[in-house]
């Protein structure tokens, strides 16, 4: 949802310096970044020492150009300038970046429990399988219960024909 002007709430009639310098927080952020990239890289760094090196030896040997004499107080306020500037603007980085990781850091440990939740649902689920395939008859034991189901049925059989083999007595009494 983009920032502007709250459509809830009436607009007040301040006019002034604050009114006119409404700066988006998000802007200036990204803005600081920026700087406190540039200002991390090894070639700023090259460009200031360029720099640094031609003011002095303009200042030093160039008699005409002298706009900086020899205690450079000039180059002094301009290091001091961008040391003024550069500071807070690394400090807002680092504080957008705190941010950043704050909540990089909720969302981690979010997805882990989540991913504990998880893991212990599937460690439940598997330990109801075992039990569940615990009480599943094993391919052994068919077998063994098999086996001995055609072993009796071949008595039972055995039974019934030596009973028919057999003659059958007859009472004299009757």
């Amino acid at each position: 949802m983009a920032e502007g002007p709250r459509l809830d709430v009436p607009r007040g009639r301040a006019r002034g310096f604050t009114s006119f310098l409404r700066l988006s927080p998000d802007a200036v952020g990204r803005f600081a970044e920026g700087i406190a990239r540039f200002l991390g890289t090894g070639r700023f760094l090259a460009v200031q020492t360029i720099i640094v090196i031609v003011w002095i030896t303009l200042n030093v040997t160039a008699v005409r150009l002298r706009w900086d004499p020899y205690p450079f107080i000039l180059l002094n306020l301009a290091f001091s300038t961008q040391a003024a500037y550069a500071a807070p603007l690394i400090l807002l980085a680092q504080n957008r970046q705190a941010d950043r990781d704050r909540v990089q850091s909720e969302e981690d440990r979010a997805r882990a429990a989540s991913t504990r939740a998880d893991t212990e649902y599937l460690a439940r689920e598997l330990a109801s399988l075992r039990v569940a395939v615990g009480e599943l008859a094993t391919r052994d034991f068919i077998r063994s219960e098999l086996s001995r189901l055609i072993e009796d049925n071949g008595d039972d059989r055995r039974e019934k024909s030596d009973r028919r083999d057999k003659p059958k007595r007859r009472d004299p009494v009757s």
